[in-house]
């Protein structure tokens, strides 16, 4: 397989948990997972602090600031859309400081406080998928490393 040279984008999650045990899910509506729901969060930008980066895209997206309890687990897709995009995404706990909500609809249409319960019913993404099943183990079943991204790489 012939690799070219080029960047791996780097993004931060913020698996944002509040008193009531339930997660803040959003759905996209920008590629990558245009139409999916997703955790809030983005890009670290050059020579940005990943926790800074964390931080920022959580308040650009839905307006909250958030303690960040640490990081719960690190996700790869090699071959995303039709760029074949490679990212690393790094997934960190987080708690609500500010309840109110204050969507970016250039980026989300909408945000729900999702419990453990209801998160079948929602499409997630497989990175969203893997780490939910980690933090409500026995609710959701963990894809893995999803199998047909290296498959179908041009």
């Amino acid at each position: 397989m012939d690799f070219k040279k080029q960047s791996i984008k780097t993004s931060v999650v913020a698996c944002i948990i509040d008193d009531k045990e339930r997660v803040l899910l959003t759905r996209r509506c920008i590629e990558p997972f245009c139409g999916q729901w997703v955790m809030p969060g983005g890009k670290v930008d050059h020579g940005e602090p990943l926790l800074e980066a964390l931080h920022r895209e959580v308040r650009e997206e839905v307006g909250l600031e958030v303690h960040i309890d640490g990081l719960l687990d690190v996700y790869e897709h090699v071959a995303l859309g039709d760029n074949n995009s490679h990212y690393v995404i790094l997934y960190y706990r987080a708690y609500p400081l500010t309840v109110e909500l204050l969507l970016n609809n250039q980026e989300v249409t909408k945000a729900d406080w999702v419990l453990a319960s209801q998160l079948t019913t929602y499409d997630v993404t497989p990175g969203t998928r893997h780490i939910l099943a980690q933090v409500y183990p026995g609710v959701l079943v963990d894809p893995g490393e999803p199998a047909d991204e290296m498959a179908n790489r041009n």
